[in-house]
């Protein structure tokens, strides 16, 4: 975690060795500036301080003089350190947006999260409200006070326009005893739009919601402009929430020069749409969010074998209730008009089962998406919603006698063909579905009891190979599986991140996503539990029940080692790396076609 955090020394440090000093504000703030960014020419011997005309300049307020002085150091060192004196001295003033401004130009992104903690919460005042904060459901009402107080108020239905703002949920709900529910009916309205037809498409090159086949996202850049945002008041705007309408990551491209990490693939319009998930509007697929990137970059820049997912189990002693509840009837045949009831009565033998997540928060929206798609799969399995063409459920796949009763176990996992890079290593493929099924027959003891065996009969085999065959399908039927497969490219993305030290290439130290005090992702309730997959089909006058496990695995460590990428020897990848000279020059564009 080392590159994240950095180096720096906590502020209470800071703050202790300042203590007992009878010195203006002003010069505090140059004694921690000094400290933690050792600006001062010749710092080791006690340097002479800054430039006299900088401290005039401050104490009079007149701070455009002072950036303008700053600018003109020649060290950049020394240059971010002025530049945060000023910052802070606008801040004390009052003037939050302009010491936000200032600080935008300080170039180093560690020196600017320093800079920035002050800016945003200026001794004596209490932190900022208007950050995102971690709790359990998010501040829709600010939210939408500041947007249509800030973009084009008077096209808002308040102030007699057509525009409309609401909240939207997540494509899962839970409810207050950690019970998951999945959200099947269509979405009526389609709410993040609504901040387009309030503002109209922006005309020229950059329109997020144009449809793009590479769309080009700069995470050091987004980074930068979500920290000054914070810092401002302003949460990330919905552009930013959306990635500019990414719906896939298929290339991770590298800028030493401009110091830039790029993640690239299809993107276009969007809107909320099936489960109120946020999809493209031509495509149907859902786009990568910024809650996802960063929940998932987190975990997976702790450990070179970083790994994340979810399972969902029987209980054990449900499990032995079941077993003496089909021995009772096991010499008998149920009438088919008592088979549904018969079938809720072993229902509730089963109970609910349990679902863990590990490696990820439970309470996040990424976590939610892998328990969700885990979940609807299996539901899928057992005949209980609807599959694809060519996707048979395996109640269905019966034709002969019927095995004996055991635990099926499906579980997703990675289906990456190869991760290729370029010979100079600056641009990165993700090759590949993303995403496939696994399955296993799980032996079922008189007490409950699971036994692995490793071994999946042909049927059980059979379904799991349909699903992962038809995975593109199911994906545009049930965009929740595009939305695991989202989570998993995120994951290859980050570990390719870690196992080639990209970040540390471009000096990038993940001020803002890698520390959850500086951007505070949304959460809810986590889901603990859920109603038991089962189901039952008649086969030769015998009554057959199929009891289901499994979850969810990402473990992209193998991926990504460097001995397994893949280096392309023609210059084909290369030249899918688009060129410095195609971004654009303003300092606050962080996405382009």
């Amino acid at each position: 975690m080392a590159a994240i955090s950095g180096s720096w020394q906590p502020m209470g440090v800071l703050t202790a060795a300042l203590a007992g000093r009878r010195r203006p504000w002003l010069a505090a703030g140059l004694i921690v500036a000094g400290a933690v960014l050792g600006w001062w020419p010749g710092a080791a011997g006690g340097g002479p301080p800054p430039d006299a005309r900088m401290q005039a300049q401050l104490e009079a307020g007149e701070f455009a003089p002072a950036v303008a002085l700053a600018n003109q150091a020649a060290d950049p060192q020394q240059r971010d350190a002025l530049l945060g004196q000023v910052a802070v001295a606008q801040a004390q003033a009052g003037a939050r947006d302009a010491a936000v401004r200032s600080v935008a130009l300080i170039g180093d992104d560690r020196a600017r999260a320093h800079i920035l903690a002050q800016v945003a919460n200026p001794p004596g005042e209490p932190a900022n409200r208007n950050a995102r904060g971690g709790a359990a459901q998010a501040d829709f009402d600010d939210l939408i006070n500041l947007i249509t107080t800030t973009v084009a108020p008077k096209t808002w239905s308040d102030a007699g326009g057509a525009g409309n703002l609401s909240a939207f949920p997540t494509g899962v709900s839970v409810d207050a005893q950690g019970v998951l529910r999945p959200l099947l009916k269509e979405s009526d309205g389609g709410e993040l739009s609504a901040l387009r037809a309030a503002g109209g498409r922006p005309s020229g090159q950059y329109d997020a919601r144009r449809r793009s086949p590479l769309r080009m996202v700069s995470l050091v850049r987004l980074e930068k402009q979500i920290q000054l945002g914070l810092a401002a008041g302003r949460v990330p705007t919905e552009t930013m929430q959306v990635l500019a309408g990414l719906q896939r990551i298929q290339y991770v491209f590298v800028y030493p020069d401009s110091a830039d990490l790029v993640l690239a693939g299809p993107a276009g319009d969007w809107t909320t749409g099936a489960e109120q998930l946020v999809v493209g509007v031509e495509s149907g697929l859902p786009v990568v969010r910024l809650d996802d990137l960063v929940v998932v970059f987190r975990h997976m820049l702790l450990a070179a074998d970083a790994k994340f997912g979810c399972m969902i189990n029987p209980r054990q002693e449900a499990l032995a209730q079941a077993q003496e509840f089909l021995a009772e009837w096991s010499k008998r045949a149920v009438p088919a008009e008592s088979r549904r009831a018969w079938l809720e009565k072993l229902r509730a033998k089963l109970g609910r089962q349990t679902i863990e997540v590990y490696g990820l928060d439970p309470r996040t929206r990424a976590a939610r998406v892998l328990v969700e798609a885990d979940y609807r799969m299996k539901l899928v399995g057992m005949g209980l919603e609807e599959g694809v063409p060519g996707v048979v459920s395996y109640l269905n796949l019966i034709k002969g006698p019927p095995p004996p009763m055991g635990v099926l176990r499906w579980w997703f996992t990675l289906d990456y063909d190869a991760v290729a890079a370029s010979k100079d290593r600056l641009a990165f493929a993700l090759r590949g579905q993303g995403v496939k099924v696994e399955s296993e027959n799980e032996h079922l003891t008189p007490q409950g009891e699971r036994v692995h065996t490793g071994q999946s009969e042909d049927l059980n085999r059979q379904f799991a190979e349909s699903f992962t065959r038809h995975f593109a399908a199911l994906c545009r039927k049930y965009p929740i599986y595009a939305e695991l497969r989202n989570v998993c490219d995120l994951a290859l993305a980050a570990a390719l991140l870690r196992e080639e030290r990209l970040a540390d290439r471009i000096g990038w130290h993940l001020t803002c996503f890698g520390d959850p005090q500086g951007y505070p992702v949304e959460i809810g309730e986590a889901p603990k539990q859920v109603e038991t997959v089962v189901n039952c089909r008649v086969v030769s006058q015998r009554q057959f029940i199929a009891g289901v496990s499994g979850g969810v695995d990402v473990q992209p460590a193998a991926l990504v080692r460097r001995q397994t990428i893949a280096v392309e020897s023609y210059p084909q990848l290369q030249q899918q790396r688009p060129q410095n000279a195609a971004k654009p020059q303003a300092a606050d564009r962080w996405w382009w076609d």
